[in-house]
């Protein structure tokens, strides 16, 4: 028994909540803004379903053993999502719910030993193709919050938080200062303490830090939680993967 179950079953109902979440937007409601500066909510749903498409494309990689890139180019990915980003809500949905479709498909089509194979997205680290089901789950989760339509960090599931905020620590910059604890996850310097779904929430970009406080160094708990000012996050995903990844799917992740 390995992850990929389970990812797959997470998967699957963050998939159908965020159908439903599109499925209730009218034409007005998706040409609104979204939490993305300079995108419309149209935007982030034609982004989610065409980085699905390039999910497909590499699983498509690890199963062929042929080199087939996510996306042609970071332009040519750009190009799409403005391409259709206006279009209706019906027109919209139907193309997520085509996406959605399209890897389910993919990943049904995977064989045991093609889930251990390495692939590689436009950024690196290369990476086993297992962790396409995390970044898949990434996506999903992170872009339903984006929409600001009733989703929010509250809504994420523990198990998503957990892995998300074990592979935000674990992908962030070499020697990067600022935050020395988070949640005893790293060492040296001030702590940075919250409930988890509310660290995540702070360090992806999703809020501005409600719920959040700085622990100075030397003391071990704060009775003003968010009284202090918080430094600034560290780069959110300046890797798309953690570096020392295990290539066969694990019983667990993390």
């Amino acid at each position: 028994m390995t992850v990929l179950a389970a990812l797959q079953a997470e998967l699957s109902a963050a998939t159908n909540q965020l159908l439903a979440t599109a499925a209730s937007l009218s034409d007005s409601d998706v040409h609104a803004p979204s939490l993305l500066p300079g995108w419309t909510r149209g935007h982030v749903l034609t982004h989610v379903a065409r980085s699905g498409d390039s999910y497909v494309n590499l699983l498509t990689w690890a199963r062929t053993g042929v080199r087939t890139p996510q996306y042609a180019s970071s332009e040519a990915r750009a190009a799409e999502i403005e391409a259709t980003a206006a279009r209706p809500a019906a027109w919209l949905l139907a193309d997520l719910e085509d996406g959605a479709a399209r890897f389910a498909a993919a990943v049904r089509d995977m064989s045991a030993p093609a889930w251990s194979a390495t692939v590689e997205g436009l950024r690196p680290p290369p990476h086993p193709a297992w962790y396409v089901l995390v970044r898949r789950l990434r996506e999903v989760g992170f872009h339903h919050v984006d929409l600001a339509a009733g989703y929010g960090p509250a809504d994420w599931p523990d198990s998503f938080v957990r892995r998300e905020l074990h592979d935000c620590v674990r992908t962030w910059p070499p020697g990067h200062a600022g935050i020395g604890r988070l949640r005893q996850l790293i060492a040296d310097g001030p702590a940075v303490e919250g409930t988890p779904h509310d660290l995540l929430a702070w360090l992806t970009g999703r809020s501005g830090g409600e719920g959040v406080s700085l622990l100075p160094v030397g003391q071990s708990h704060t009775s003003d939680p968010g009284g202090a000012s918080l430094p600034e996050p560290p780069p959110w995903l300046s890797l798309t993967a953690p570096a020392d990844l295990p290539a066969t799917p694990p019983k667990d992740y993390p």
